[in-house]
């Protein structure tokens, strides 16, 4: 398992506000939902996946094959995930990630996990981003074995294992919008028995 050290310990998170991480799969919606979440809440917003994004661009590779580095390059984990601590600890925040909730679960007020089957991510990825069916689920097949993989291999993480989470939605369930009240609601009522009010500042 790597090594956080360097980065914010988690140990001594200090978070001064809420600290919320939406997590699930590519194309279950989490994204969507942190963002939303964030903006009604009043809190920052905040996406490992977009830090990811960016390491890509710098390297000149799409997501996929930086994926593919990834396995066996453990830096490239070691320093989006650390930016992503570093923000956590600080609080006030929405989290979008797919493996922070694990590694922020002793920390974190809120935890959620989206889903939904295989198929219906695939044909939402294809619908964004312009792409054939195929294309979309095969990047999400190799992304995802990539992160199971590696995610075990670098952290002894589990990501099939939710029972970390406090909520967890099937988002094709529901329409966008039941989904997503479904979540605030769980958000703002947990938030507000640790002690913040609805625009989550300290009481």
């Amino acid at each position: 398992m790597l090594d956080m050290s360097g980065g914010a310990p988690i140990e001594s998170c200090g978070k001064r506000g809420p600290l919320i991480v939406i997590s699930g799969p590519p194309g279950s919606g989490k994204s969507t939902y942190a963002r939303r979440l964030a903006e009604d809440l009043g809190l920052r917003y905040y996406s490992s996946g977009m830090a990811f994004r960016v390491l890509a661009r710098e390297r000149n590779v799409d997501v996929v094959e930086l994926n593919k580095l990834a396995e066996g390059d453990p830096s490239i984990d070691l320093e989006v995930e650390r930016r992503t601590i570093q923000v956590a600890c600080e609080g006030n925040v929405v989290v979008d990630s797919h493996l922070a909730a694990w590694m922020l679960a002793g920390k974190a007020d809120v935890l959620v996990y989206v889903k939904a089957p295989l198929m219906v991510r695939a044909e939402r990825i294809a619908r964004r981003d312009g792409r054939s069916l195929e294309e979309a689920l095969e990047e999400i097949v190799r992304r995802e074995e990539s992160h199971w993989a590696r995610f075990k291999r670098y952290y002894g993480v589990d990501v099939t294992d939710l029972s970390i989470f406090h909520l967890v939605v099937d988002t094709n369930a529901y329409t966008i919008e039941e989904a997503y009240e479904i979540i605030k609601k769980a958000v703002t009522t947990r938030i507000r028995k640790l002690g913040y009010n609805s625009r989550d500042k300290p009481l």
